[in-house]
């Protein structure tokens, strides 16, 4: 039987810390999980601080950083015996790693430099996470700010890639960084990049101008809503705004536009 590649839609979506992507990353979770087309969902949350799995309302503290740190921890002090048995079992703790929700999977990378680099333990990782993702129709990754460690610990593929930002230059500057890392080669292909511009005052038409600053096609306009705030605030899950919410249909609105590109 020929290797089964990945097939399908993976979806990155990275920008400087405090823009929202988490939030943003949310919501497009929701309504990905409501159109059929999706078909299996996997949402891989690369960023360390895990953020997102409370603004999902998932509950685990699995995460592949955790696997990680078993292996290197068995393959310092561990019998020959255990280190092979690790290795038999990786496939099951990846798996194990794995948390089910409703209607997505969801899967957390966690703290995966703590002990510095070790390129066979992360290679062995990526080899197994490809096998992992290819059972799912659709992926989506939440990053860091950068996208680099996509590459290193996820896939080295994206079908799309948006770029998150707020409406303060250190945002947009990070935007305009991540362009230039993948335009040089140094982060994954990706068949599609484009800004979502998210929690901006007024409305579109009233920020116009800042869609000029961008070299890449802007696919959503985010509205700042304080229902969504709201929800922050009080720690309950972004997946339980109502249907009618105006950043959900803004969300809904970007996926659209990413869909028509």
């Amino acid at each position: 039987m020929a290797e089964k590649h990945i097939q399908g839609k993976i979806v990155a979506v990275c920008g400087k810390g405090g823009v929202g992507k988490t939030a943003f990353t949310t919501m497009l979770t929701r309504v990905l999980r409501d159109d059929p087309e999706t078909g299996r969902l996997l949402v891989v949350d690369a960023d360390p601080a895990m953020g997102l799995l409370y603004a999902l309302g998932v509950d685990t503290s699995r995460s592949i950083g955790a696997v990680r740190e078993k292996i290197l921890e068995t393959a310092e002090k561990g019998t020959a015996g255990e280190k092979a048995e690790v290795a038999e079992q990786l496939d099951y703790l990846i798996l194990n790693a794995l948390q089910e929700a409703e209607g997505f999977s969801y899967l957390a990378m966690g703290h995966m430099n703590a002990k510095g680099c070790f390129c066979s333990v992360n290679d062995l990782l990526h080899d197994s996470l490809a096998q992992l993702v290819n059972q799912f129709d659709t992926i989506l990754i939440d990053g860091e700010a950068g996208i680099e460690q996509i590459n290193r610990q996820v896939t080295d593929h994206v079908n799309t890639l948006l770029l998150v930002t707020d409406s303060s230059f250190r945002g947009q500057q990070t935007v305009k960084t991540i362009e230039k890392l993948v335009a040089d080669g140094y982060v994954p292909a990706c068949e599609r990049m484009g800004v979502v511009l998210n929690r901006i005052p007024g409305d579109e038409s009233s920020n116009k101008d800042l869609k000029k600053v961008f070299n890449l096609p802007v696919y959503g306009f985010i509205p700042f809503d304080s229902e969504v705030e709201q929800f922050d605030r009080r720690g309950e899950s972004l997946m339980k705004l109502p249907e009618g919410n105006a950043a959900l249909r803004a969300v809904r609105a970007t996926i659209a536009a990413v869909n028509a590109s």
